[in-house]
C-alpha cells in the first residue's frame, strides 16, 4: 500500500508541474505539442527511475561532503544516454527538444528526488517514487503541449481536430504561460471543491 502511495503522489498529490511547480523551464519551453511534452516526460521519466535506482544502491559509499556532485554525475550519465538514444532513433524528437534534453541534469524534480527521497529510502521504494514522480511530470506536459496544441492549431499527436482560424498564442511562448496558469486555476478549484 505504501508503494502504491509512492506511485501515485507524483500523479495527485505532489505532481512536479501542477502542485509543486518544479520544472517549468522545460514545461513551458517544449510543450509547443503534446508529442513534445510527452517525449521530454518519458525521457526525464527514465533518468528519475534510473538515478533514484543507482543513488539507493550507493548511497551508504558516497561521503556527505560529495553527495551533491556524485549525484548529479549519476544523473549526467542517465541524461547523456537519453540523449544519444534520442538523438540517433528520434532525430526530429530530439532536435525539437534541443538544449532542454541536457538541461534534464539541472532539473530540480531529479536532483530533488535524488536528494529528499532515493538518498534514504531502498531501492524498490526508491524506483517506485522515480516512475511515480516521472510518469506524473510526463503527464503534466503531455497535457500542457495537448492543450497548447489544440487551441493553436487544432490538432493533436498530429490529427487534425478543428478547423478554421485558432489562436496562435497558445503555440507562441506566452501561450504556456497562458495554458499553465489556466490549468493550475482549474486543478485549485477542484481540490476546494
Amino acid at each position: 500500500m505504501n508503494q502504491l502511495k509512492n506511485f501515485t503522489k507524483g500523479f495527485i498529490k505532489e505532481n512536479p508541474v501542477f502542485i509543486l511547480l518544479l520544472g517549468l523551464c522545460p514545461t513551458l519551453g517544449v510543450t509547443t505539442s503534446a508529442v513534445n511534452g510527452l517525449g521530454m516526460g518519458l525521457a526525464t521519466t527514465f533518468v528519475l527511475v534510473m538515478s533514484n535506482l543507482v543513488v539507493s544502491l550507493v548511497k551508504d559509499f558516497i561521503p556527505d561532503k560529495v553527495r551533491i556532485p556524485s549525484f548529479i554525475v549519476i544523473i549526467a550519465s542517465f541524461v547523456t544516454i537519453v540523449e544519444l538514444t534520442m538523438q540517433a532513433y528520434t532525430p526530429a524528437l530530439f532536435d525539437a527538444l534541443g538544449l532542454f534534453i541536457p538541461l534534464i541534469v539541472v532539473n530540480c524534480i531529479v536532483l530533488g528526488r535524488a536528494e529528499a527521497f532515493a538518498s534514504k529510502n531502498n531501492v524498490w521504494s526508491s524506483i517506485i517514487d522515480g516512475l511515480g514522480m516521472g510518469l506524473g511530470f510526463a503527464f503534466a506536459l503531455t497535457l500542457l503541449g495537448g492543450v497548447r496544441e489544440i487551441l493553436g492549431s487544432g490538432a493533436i499527436f498530429g490529427f487534425k481536430m478543428i478547423e478554421g482560424d485558432l489562436m496562435l498564442v497558445f503555440i507562441l511562448a506566452p501561450g504556456a504561460f497562458i495554458a499553465l496558469g489556466y490549468i493550475i486555476a482549474l486543478i485549485n478549484r477542484f481540490k476546494k471543491a
